[in-house]
């Protein structure tokens, strides 16, 4: 979908921001406006299993002269472990990727309700405290529940919640549904969209090389290798594997407002890698400014 040619989205980029259509604590305007402050010319709004933000972030950044890449985190699990696959470019209204994500908020929020009955068992909290941390139209999830503990005194702040009393250790934790990574990576290139691991080599242990090697043959586009969360083992693996595949390979900084220290364009994005998910895409194109 994109012209080899157009250089409009030439300078740093930052494919992996938050909003508060998802677990980001600021608007999607203001979430481009931070991005341009820090100096980005092309971001992705990347909020999970959701669209919702795309025309906020849309009419920001033609306002500020920045490239948009419509994107989304979309929750995926292999085994006991948390993928998350971002997505970028695809058609918003496939019927097939539409009904996904609509499964999984669904779940989230039947989950985060149950999650939230676990905790009044023992602490002075409710739904409707969750509710007050929810923008409209939000994929709740644990961190709306986060912030709902600091408003109510419980903890000093999400990194706090997460440590303490939303720790799968205290007993309160409750699963939800996600699709295995090859049923999200299908969904997206499907819809036109193009696939990459956010931070593979982050939190717990990587997928191993077998399972990435069928991803990417079933379509997967690339990996997130620039990422606070990565190790630096898995830096390597993963570049290895991207040498040897030819992948698509990002850096970001999954950018969520006071929700974490993370900061706009902390990791960025080459424009050659920017053009290769441009070129790739068949399901929606970047909005570019004026």
């Amino acid at each position: 979908m994109g012209d080899d040619g157009d250089r409009r989205f030439s300078g740093p980029s930052d494919l992996h921001l938050h909003s508060t259509r998802s677990d980001g604590t600021e608007p999607p305007a203001d979430v481009m406006a931070a991005a341009h402050r820090h100096g980005l010319r092309t971001v992705a709004l990347t909020d999970h299993d959701t669209t919702a933000g795309w025309a906020e972030a849309a009419e920001a950044c033609t306002s500020l002269g920045m490239t948009l890449l419509p994107g989304m985190e979309f929750s995926a699990k292999h085994d006991w472990r948390s993928v998350h696959v971002l997505s970028y470019l695809f058609d918003p209204d496939d019927a097939p990727l539409r009904a996904e994500m609509d499964r999984i908020r669904g779940d989230r929020i039947g989950r985060a309700e149950r999650i939230v009955a676990n905790i009044a068992r023992d602490y002075d909290l409710t739904w409707d405290d969750v509710l007050a941390q929810t923008m409209q139209d939000a994929t709740v999830g644990r961190p709306h529940i986060a912030d709902a503990l600091v408003a109510r005194g419980l903890a000093r702040d999400r990194t706090e919640a997460f440590d303490g009393i939303l720790h799968p250790r205290e007993g309160y934790y409750e699963p939800h549904y996600a699709p295995d990574p090859f049923r999200a990576v299908e969904l997206v290139t499907a819809a036109g969209g193009v696939a990459i691991i956010a931070h593979p080599g982050g939190r717990g242990r990587m997928m191993p090389d077998s399972v990435l090697h069928a991803l990417i043959d079933a379509g997967l586009a690339g990996f997130e290798i620039g990422h606070r969360e990565n190790s630096a083992q898995g830096k390597r693996i993963l570049r290895r594997i991207a040498e040897e595949r030819d992948l698509i390979v990002t850096g970001s900084s999954d950018y969520h407002g006071r929700g974490k220290p993370n900061l706009p364009g902390e990791n960025t994005t080459s424009d050659d890698m920017v053009a290769r998910i441009i070129e790739r895409a068949t399901g929606t194109a970047p909005v570019h400014p004026a």
